[in-house]
């Protein structure tokens, strides 16, 4: 069951880079000036409306599909209220933030018109 829905817009120029080495900072619209240079900025269709991000849970990017591991106190939160995550990718000893969330798995290049899924693992 697909949870929370959206489509990426727009990839800031050093976000890439940033993904490749293992970190993803997701943001909703309006995205602050500050962050637009290391984001993927996006825009939901379904957002989590009280439901929690769990362990075990898959997000997917496009054709890129990561299994969660750890999840911050915060991050439902933020992710409901402002669009914003911190995707950790494949950093198992990664400290956990209160707004992050660790995953593993392959990761594709992240590129605008990509949809983003938080589903429920079946």
């Amino acid at each position: 069951m697909t949870y929370y829905r959206s489509t990426v817009v727009d990839v800031g120029p050093e976000a890439p880079a940033m993904a490749a080495a293992g970190v993803i900072i997701f943001f909703g619209e309006p995205l602050p000036e500050a962050l637009a240079e290391v984001s993927v900025v996006h825009r939901p269709s379904q957002t989590l409306q009280g439901h929690a991000i769990g362990v075990g849970d898959i997000v997917t990017i496009g054709d890129g599909e990561l299994e969660i591991t750890s999840v911050g106190d915060i991050a439902a939160k933020n992710l409901d209220e402002l669009g914003h995550v911190v995707l950790y990718v494949n950093q198992p000893d990664q400290k956990l933030l209160p707004g992050g969330v660790n995953a593993r798995g392959t990761l594709p290049v992240i590129e605008p018109g990509q949809i983003i899924e938080f589903r429920a693992r079946s």
